[in-house]
């Protein structure tokens, strides 16, 4: 018996132990929700026209609808407030800051501010030494013997402040000679040529005269020098003594994308540039001047001279900014976009790299409107977002934000249907922090439709959208408490050549604009190697020559920062100029055990200076690297304890280098993947004109828990080895959580081998709510159709909320799941059924689950339907009735020219049907 007792006490150890080793259970839910996960909103206060109460009101809206903060941008006032207006940054205005961060603060919301009124930065305090500069040559001749008639000045007018800094002299042989020693007091040149024909160019150091745009009552001023740190110190120091030193708990300050126009000098760039490039810029002032050449020799040169553009901007305003911000405890957002430099870098130098979307992207999805006139000259591009992305993710950052919808359609015609798949779209490219553009701050006694911004999509409590705002801003605010947890989880690591793009011997500086994609990022190699490795399932961050040179190998992985994920293979696209100390530092990381896959090997060095030298290194460098052929299109080279591939085929070298695609690409899906401890998260987007339904490989294994972030359902789903299996509609997205963990989540309704549809035949009686310009009339329907369409003419020009009721008879409730079908809505519902809230059916495919709301026998079902402000907007313009009155631009359309929706046709309006409900057995 003891030792019957002695066996039983070793057993139960024995399984407890055992129980003890396996994963334990875990129930996966939706993280908290934090206010940074929320969408934030840019807020335009319109002359800094703003009071207590109205931002109190407002800030309570706000966070009613979802909102998680708010981003406060002065610009111009509307005529006839002017006594209202505060001066930006005055004690009034700094105490109206403080009650905006103290009342959002209560809400559980934060406050971001723009360092400055409009954009770009500039104000008062920028007098004209500290104004953004430009560089102007000038042009003569002489003859031997002849001499310049009258002193060298600036002929432009208005450059009262441009300084001569340069004076050079090119013979008839090539040869030059500085003539500033024989400039004299009064500017004459006592300096004749002794023989033949001389050029002369003279340069300056002039003034753009660019002012703030739509600058707001205090904020009016010439725009800044940003690549001389003296005149970005005089800038800021105007806040800091409006602070008095102190932090105003302002989560982070924010600059808009680089509009800064000509600017394309400063003072020290002679100096700077002789320091950095080795060499004296003031000898090929006529070079730098040619505008069309395709000479090699000025296009090395343009490359050096915007290498120092990029370092001036990088160093004397990004990063002086950023500490400056960090001095005040506050974080920088910065839109790097547009800028004359490296945008990776200037991305990654602030603590949110922040991009933008502008205009309309073509999707697939049925029913999906996309109006012709809202069609700008070049899409949103997901790989222009990857380029903010992927400066967060090298450099470890938690946070990639997007100035958002900007012009998305023409005005009052927007839906949240139509903001859904743009925001996905973001959030595929690796953003997690959305910002609207945006919302005008507009007091409760301003006449509908209130004040406006004429580059806002609207997002404010006078849109008739704005009743539904919630069912964007919870499944935004789902989506971002995953895509801010944990970390990216993107295998490859792509060299961009930045040096391929600046050597170009046409232009000076060279401003990497969004709208301009279609010049500088679409013809290379580098955006078709991009496009394709993400059509084939692969994921990736870009790497400049910076991210590159710090980047250190740690076994087989490539680790770009101590916070950043580690990657597995580093990229070399297809590019002609590498530095020397870049393609020596690749070497290394192969050397230390990475991969390395070169598209092809470079052939060249970038700049001017001791070009021969560098140039025979370079070739010394390329000809250590032994490749040998295999046969199939790859060579391979073993080198220390790691690899260099060769190979025009990327994806077959990746395919030998055992890095694997995520197939479910081919099904026409698209993901982004995160990792959070032991979990992997997949976000799944199916922008195709078809539903799928499919068993989905993925390269993880586990259990898979599916996550709705529309409706905030979660359930298990079936998983057999690493495939998966998935239902998700065109139009819709999904999380999937993969671990090793088993769940304890109830299991996921699969949705198989439809019933019969039961359609909604009764009457439906349509009673309005609110809106204008007057309630319409209740209204009964026999069938469901535009209620434009109905015979009251009210109903033409009503923007605001028709509530539809009817009934419907259930035989009997055996099936598992019933899903509730709108049709087609024009623009978004709110369902009940029952008395009971479904919810909110704001996008394509306006589906809904409602087995749990059903009973057998009466139903009653409630839907509440927002249309667009168009049909009222339309009416007023018509009417004449005067709603715009603003300084400066005032109001105009998607083509900037002055708006007018006299000529529109009606927007259809309402629940347009059918309504059906099918029942899945």
């Amino acid at each position: 018996m003891k030792r019957f007792f002695t066996l039983l006490l070793a057993a139960i150890t024995f399984l407890t132990n055992v129980k003890a080793q396996l994963p334990a259970k875990k129930m996966v839910g939706w993280p908290k929700v934090e206010k940074q996960m929320k969408p934030w909103t840019r807020w335009w206060w319109m002359g800094n026209a703003v009071d207590n109460q109205n931002l109190d009101d407002v800030l309570k809206a706000y966070a009613a609808a979802g909102l998680g903060g708010v981003e406060i941008t002065p610009i111009y006032g509307a005529v006839g407030f002017e006594k209202k207006y505060l001066q930006f940054l005055s004690p009034a205005w700094i105490d109206a800051l403080h009650y905006t961060v103290k009342q959002a603060n209560l809400l559980g919301m934060g406050v971001d501010m723009n360092t400055g009124t409009g954009w770009p930065f500039g104000g008062p305090q920028i007098k004209p030494e500290y104004a953004a500069s430009k560089l102007i040559i000038q042009d003569y001749k002489l003859n031997a013997g002849e001499q310049l008639p009258g002193p060298i000045k600036v002929k432009e007018e208005k450059q009262n402040f441009a300084r001569l800094q340069a004076l050079t002299a090119y013979g008839p042989n090539g040869e030059t000679e500085n003539l500033l020693p024989f400039l004299q007091k009064d500017n004459t040149l006592s300096w004749s040529p002794k023989s033949g024909v001389w050029n002369i160019d003279a340069a300056f150091s002039g003034k753009t005269r660019q002012l703030v745009k739509r600058a707001a009552p205090g904020g009016e001023g010439f725009t800044l020098d940003h690549l001389d740190r003296k005149s970005v110190d005089v800038y800021l120091k105007r806040f800091t003594e409006a602070f008095h030193h102190q932090p105003q708990g302002i989560r982070s300050f924010f600059n808009d994308s680089y509009e800064v126009y000509g600017a394309n000098w400063t003072l020290d760039f002679f100096s700077e540039f002789k320091k950095n490039r080795g060499y004296a810029l003031e000898k090929h002032l006529k070079e730098l001047a040619g505008k069309d050449s395709t000479d090699e020799n000025i296009a090395r040169l343009k490359s050096d001279y915007r290498e120092t553009m990029d370092e001036l901007l990088l160093n004397n305003f990004t990063k002086n900014w950023t500490n400056w911000a960090h001095g005040l405890k506050s974080m920088t957002k910065n839109q790097s976009h547009g800028s004359p430099g490296n945008l990776l870098d200037l991305y990654g130098a602030v603590d949110i790299p922040e991009t933008e979307t502008f205009g309309s992207s073509h999707f697939d999805i049925p029913g999906l409107r996309r109006d012709a006139a809202d069609i700008r000259n070049v899409d949103p591009d997901p790989v222009m977002s990857k380029f903010a992305a992927s400066a967060a993710h090298t450099n470890g950052k938690t946070l990639v934000s997007s100035e958002t919808f900007t012009w998305l359609t023409e005005h009052f015609k927007t839906s949240y249907s139509q903001c859904k798949p743009e925001a996905e779209q973001l959030f595929l490219s690796g953003v997690n922090h959305i910002f609207y553009h945006g919302t005008t701050n507009s007091p409760k006694d301003i006449a509908w439709p209130g004040w406006l911004f004429y580059a806002s999509v609207e997002m404010n409590p006078n849109n008739s959208l704005w009743p539904h705002a919630n069912g964007l801003n919870q499944y935004i605010a789902r989506c971002q408490s995953i895509l801010q947890s944990g970390k990216p989880d993107n295998e490859l690591l792509i060299y961009w050549p930045v040096y391929d793009v600046w050597n170009k011997a046409k232009g000076l500086d060279m401003p990497l604009k969004v709208h301009d994609v279609d010049e500088w990022l679409h013809p290379t190699a580098f955006y078709q190697l991009a496009k394709d490795l993400s059509k084939t399932g692969y994921a990736y961050d870009f790497a400049s020559d910076r991210v590159l040179i710090r980047t250190k190998a740690t076994g087989h992985l490539l680790q770009t920062s101590e916070n950043a994920s580690p990657y597995k293979v580093l990229i070399i696209p297809e590019s002609k100029l590498m530095n020397l100390e870049t393609l020596n530092h690749i070497i290394q990381l192969a050397n230390k055990g990475a991969t390395v896959i070169f598209q092809q090997l470079p052939t060249d060095v970038p700049g001017l200076n001791d070009l021969e030298n560098r140039r025979a290194k370079l070739k010394l460098a390329l000809a250590s690297l032994n490749f040998q052929a295999d046969g199939n299109g790859l060579s391979s080279f073993k080198t220390g304890k790691g690899e260099m591939i060769l190979a025009q085929d990327v994806k077959r070298a990746l395919l030998q280098c055992h890095i694997n695609r995520e197939t479910l690409t081919d099904t026409g899906l698209k993901f982004i993947r995160r990792k959070n401890n032991s979990d992997t998260y997949y976000y799944l987007v199916n922008h195709t004109a078809k539903d799928i339904d499919t068993d989905l490989r993925v390269n993880t294994v586990g259990e898979v828990v599916i996550m709705d972030p529309q409706s905030g359902s979660i359930g298990s789903g079936t998983m057999k080895g690493n495939q998966v299996r998935v239902q998700i509609k065109s139009g819709q997205s999904l999380f999937l959580n993969i671990s090793a963990r088993h769940t304890q989540n109830l299991t996921w309704n699969y949705l198989d081998q439809a019933g019969k549809p039961i359609l909604i035949t009764q009457p439906w009686t349509l009673h309005f709510t609110t809106g204008g310009p007057v309630l319409p009339e209740d209204q009964t329907l026999n069938k469901l159709i535009s209620w434009t369409d109905l015979k009251d003419p009210e109903l033409a020009v009503f923007s605001g909320t028709g509530l539809y009721t009817s009934h419907f008879n259930l035989s009997s409730k055996t099936a598992k799941e019933y899903v509730l079908s709108l049709g087609q809505v024009n623009e978004s519902a709110k369902v009940w059924i029952n008395e009971k809230e479904v919810g909110i059916l704001w996008s394509i495919p306006f589906e809904a689950r409602i087995g749990q709301y059903l009973k057998a026998g009466n139903n009653t079902i409630k839907i509440e339907v927002v249309n667009l402000m168009a049909n009222r907007i339309r009416d007023m313009d018509i009417r004449k009735i005067p709603w715009r009155n603003y300084h400066e631009i005032n109001f105009v359309n998607i083509d900037y020219k002055p708006f007018d929706a006299s000529n529109w046709s009606v927007m259809p309006s309402g629940l347009i049907g059918p309504v059906m409900i099918t029942p899945y057995p």
